[in-house]
Parts: C-alpha cells; structure tokens; sequence
C-alpha cells in the first residue's frame, strides 16, 4: 500500500487520540482504549494479508470503534473542560477523533 497525506492524517489522528487515552494509565479502560487505537491501526496499515482481505471490515471497524469512543464520552465523560487536567484530555483526544473520522471517511474505498 502506497501510503498518501491522507494515510499519514489518519496514522497520526489515530495515535494521538491513542496517546491521550493511554496517558490517563492507572485507569484501565482508557488504556485498552488507546491499545485498541494502535491495534486498529495496525489491521489498517501493516501489509498482513489477513487484515488486507478484509480491509473494508477493518475500515467499519475503526470507524465503529471511533464512533463508539465518541459515544462512551458524551454519555459518561467529564465535560468540564478546565485547560492543564484530566478533563480537558476528553476535549483533546474527541479532537482528534473527529479529525481520525473525517480522514477515514475520505478514505472510503467504494
């Protein structure tokens, strides 16, 4: 796969909404977070021919799991942004979610 600006948005959207839920470490689901981030991007970039056969399933899946994210923060997250602490990350990491969402979308294979 020839990667393209495109690629590249989406390679770093993914890992720095990754980041910001794996910073908050001593709380578990946030880490399984940010580790399914890399593992999604990982079936989505690194040539396994497993992964590469079912890349429009790995596609819905990253979108679904992005989705979901979203979701999980606006029904349970803290949403009082006060810059410099933890909840100001949720603003950051949905950020970059967004971005991830556009990105895939404009990547959608037909």
């Amino acid at each position: 796969m020839n990667l393209s600006i495109k690629h590249y948005g989406i390679i770093l959207a993914g890992l720095v909404a990754a980041y910001f839920h794996i910073i908050l470490f001593p709380d578990i689901m946030f880490m399984l977070n940010g580790l399914g981030y890399i593992g999604l991007l990982g079936a989505y970039f690194l040539p396994i021919p497993f992964f590469q056969q079912r890349h429009k399933m790995v596609w819905w899946g990253l979108v679904g799991y992005t989705l979901l994210t979203i979701a999980l923060w606006a029904i349970m997250g803290d949403k009082n942004f006060v810059a410099g602490t933890n909840s100001a990350i949720g603003y950051y990491a949905k950020t970059a979610e967004v971005v991830l969402l556009a990105l895939l979308w404009a990547d959608k294979s037909k």
